[in-house]
């Protein structure tokens, strides 16, 4: 059965006391909207619509970079749930299937629920994602009748016994398209925030004979993101989960509490991470390989048996080979290094090929950048880089070259070359005691006077 999802990313989300739209705060370093955007990947989603409103050129942006096809449709009015996903209707005409509709502020929404969903779908019409809270609080009640599900009531239209059911609405709907649409169209705003509740449409269903169900998921899941307060606990449940996960999965992680993972961080079996470790988006270790304290890593591909840091940076674009090294104070920026290849300290490697055992020494930097574009620097297999040299791009050092400590290179070097770019030494016996001593005297006759 073909799925789309509907995803509702309009809300302006005051209490977050931001202007950035809530649904593009990060959580695990990626907006919360591709959180639910991925989550329903899994359903291989016929079309995605996401409703924005507050916001919406920035949030478009970033949904349509997380999938060129998404469809972004304005809700110009926030007259409540209903009419949001109204707004979905031309998006999805004609559309065969069920639809999903999830929530751009609430993340943890997992794959298997969902697909337990649409499991749930061949016996009945319309499926909620409920939950029992440790604490009902506020959220709106599911009002059941044996298996099936009567109606929906929001908590400040509910009656005292049904402010004591405890199985909650996460929002999460699923339903045949042409029947959610219809329903919709019939909802009403009859209620006490005035507003168009999506959740109605239980109600409805289930007085044209409609069958109702529920599917529910642990409280974790349905959590929605409204403050400040709420992001930050959101994050830290979501970093002791992957740092579990990690630890499941066989990495060694050094000190667990001090590593950041991303959403998308994939660390292989075996990998070593130390202490006080971040992972940026789209982070790949692969299996052997080790991460050393204190390294930021983002956009970066580390092969088997590398070794990063400490104090490295991997910034986007970094593609390290088997067993190279990269050691501390280090930045690598869009390059690659080929196997074996050795960057160990004080370095920047920015736009640049680095060819298999290379090695540069402490204080190599490309010079990739002319105040308005970028150039690359290739350095062929098994050259060696001096201390202190200067690769002004674009340049290339062909293999086996040699490269004096010190050097400013502005013109490429054969394969197997030495090349020195530094001004000649003079040495002036002498003079530095003499300069040192009137500088000293100068000094003195200043603090006198």
């Amino acid at each position: 059965m073909m799925v789309s999802l509907v995803i509702l990313a309009a809300g302006q989300g005051s209490r977050m006391q931001s202007d950035m739209p809530k649904v593009l705060h990060p959580l695990g370093a990626v907006p919360l909207v591709v959180h639910a955007m991925r989550a329903g990947r899994a359903l291989d989603p016929a079309r995605v619509v996401v409703v924005v409103g507050h916001g919406g050129d920035a949030v478009e942006q970033v949904v349509t970079a997380e999938d060129e096809g998404a469809i972004v449709v304005r809700q110009t009015e926030q007259l409540g749930t209903a009419h949001a996903v109204d707004q979905a209707r031309a998006a999805l005409a004609g559309v065969a299937g069920d639809v999903v509709v999830l929530y751009g502020d609430t993340p943890f929404i997992r794959s298997d629920t969902l697909e337990a969903m649409i499991a749930a779908r061949k016996t009945h019409d319309i499926v909620v994602l409920g939950f029992e809270a440790a604490d009902p609080g506020r959220y709106g009640r599911l009002v059941t009748q044996g298996a099936r599900l009567a109606r929906i009531v929001e908590y400040k239209d509910a009656t005292e016994e049904e402010r004591a059911i405890p199985l909650c609405n996460s929002g999460v709907i699923c339903a045949d398209r042409a029947t959610l649409f219809d329903l919709i169209a019939q909802v009403g705003n009859d209620n006490a925030a005035g507003e168009y509740y999506l959740t109605d449409i239980v109600a409805l269903a289930t007085a044209q004979g409609l069958s109702a169900g529920v599917v529910t998921c642990p409280e974790a899941e349905t959590l929605g993101i409204n403050t400040r307060a709420e992001l930050a606990q959101a994050e830290a449940g979501f970093q002791t989960r992957a740092r579990a996960e990690a630890l499941e999965n066989g990495v060694t992680l050094v000190a667990p509490e001090t590593v950041y993972f991303a959403q998308d961080t994939f660390i292989g079996r075996g990998a070593v991470v130390e202490q006080f470790v971040v992972f940026g988006p789209d982070v790949t270790v692969e299996s052997g390989a080790t991460i050393r304290a204190f390294s930021h890593l983002e956009g970066a591909h580390v092969s088997r048996g590398a070794v990063v840091g400490p104090y490295a940076r991997l910034r986007p674009g970094a593609e390290l080979a088997e067993d190279v090294r990269v050691g501390n104070f280090v930045e690598i920026k869009n390059a690659e290094l080929g196997e074996g290849a050795k960057v160990n300290h004080l370095s920047y490697v920015g736009d640049a090929s680095i060819g298999a055992r290379a090695n540069l020494g402490a204080g190599t930097v490309t010079c990739n950048y002319d105040g308005v574009f970028k150039h690359r620097t290739e350095i062929g297999a098994g050259a060696f880089i001096g201390s202190s040299t200067m690769l002004v791009a674009p340049v290339r050092v062909g293999a086996e070259a040699l490269i004096g400590s010190g050097s400013v290179i502005t013109t490429d070097v054969p394969d197997g070359a030495l090349a020195l770019g530094r001004a000649r030494q003079e040495v002036k016996p002498g003079l530095g005691k003499r300069l040192m001593d009137r500088l000293r005297a100068a000094k003195a006759a200043k603090a006198k006077g």
